[in-house]
Parts: structure tokens; sequence; C-alpha cells
């Protein structure tokens, strides 16, 4: 076999690699990168991490980041600090972006305006105050009250469905307020 024929070879083993590892990673949600090669494989089946809107469970797919690390960066990211380049996120986690580029491949830094009216931002309805709860769009004051007084004579609601079951809402009720609130 002649040289190109090794190398065309080769490439058609490594597409197909990539490709599978693609859909690996399309069906099992928990499968983590195990090697700087699969990183690359990944990147060149189209995965991406979104580092401004990853779980603690999609850093952990990364090869490397300890569960420690991964809380950091999430932690930091729901205090409102956005990754920008990965500068920010060697930063985060102390350590030197040498150690960090070989994930890079695969990284995203996708750009989010927190403060625009587009974006949802759930109340918690266990902490929540009267006035919380009035800017809830759907929410009546005579529904927000109703939540208030159920939540302090009964205690925190333990879910949606919970909220549901005790103020006997309908469904389309809680399947609006699903979006804008959270337990």
């Amino acid at each position: 076999m002649g040289a190109l024929a090794r190398v065309f070879q080769q490439w058609q083993q490594l597409q197909g690699s990539s490709s599978a590892l693609g859909q690996r990673l399309a069906q099992d949600r928990a499968y983590r990168l195990t090697s700087v090669a699969e990183v690359a494989q990944a990147a060149e089946a189209g995965f991406r991490l979104d580092v401004n809107r990853a779980t603690v469970d999609d850093w952990l797919r990364l090869p490397g980041l300890s569960i420690r690390q991964a809380q950091v960066l999430v932690d930091l990211r729901q205090s409102g600090v956005s990754f920008h380049a990965l500068e920010d996120i060697a930063a985060a986690l102390g350590v030197a972006v040498q150690t960090l580029q070989p994930l890079a491949p695969v990284l995203s830094f996708c750009y989010y305006d927190d403060l625009s009216p587009l974006v949802i931002h759930p109340v918690a309805i266990n902490q929540a105050t009267l006035a919380d709860l009035g800017r809830v769009p759907s929410l009546s004051p005579a529904l927000a009250q109703a939540l208030l007084k159920e939540r302090q004579r009964r205690g925190p609601f333990r879910s949606m469905a919970d909220l549901q079951r005790r103020l006997n809402l309908s469904a389309d009720t809680i399947a609006t307020l699903m979006h804008y609130l959270r337990c």
C-alpha cells in the first residue's frame, strides 16, 4: 500500500471514530472524554461546550477537570461572571492557560445579555417576597398571596408538582408559571 493510500485510510479511520464519538456524546449526556485525542475528535464531530451555560455535569465531561473546579466555574457564572476567553477560565481556576489549551477546541465562548428583557430570570418560590412574585408574568396578586400563605403554613415547596397540588392549580397555569418560578 502506498503512502498516500495509508494517509487516506488513517483519515477514514479518524473520521469514523470522530463520528462514532459524536454519536456517543449526543446519546450519552454523561459520557466523559478521556483524553486530549478524544477532545480533538469530539471537536471534529461538532461537540461544543458553551462555557457560559455549562452545568457541573457538562464541565465534568472534559478530561482533567475536578468536580471542585467544575463547581467553581458554575458558581462564578451563577453569580454573574461571564467567561470571554480561555484566560478567564484559567484565572478562575488558578491554573496556567497552557494547562487548559488542549480543551480549547471544544470550548465555546458565547455572549448572553442577562439584563435583556427577553431573558427570563426565574423566581425562587421558597425565598420570594410578595414584591418578587409581583414581577412574575401571569401570576395574579391573589395567587401570589395564596402561594406565600401556603408556604408559611406548610413549609417550602418541594417541586413544581407540589406547588400545583397544594394550590390546586390547573395544568395550563402551572405550564405557564414553571417558566418563571423555580423551587
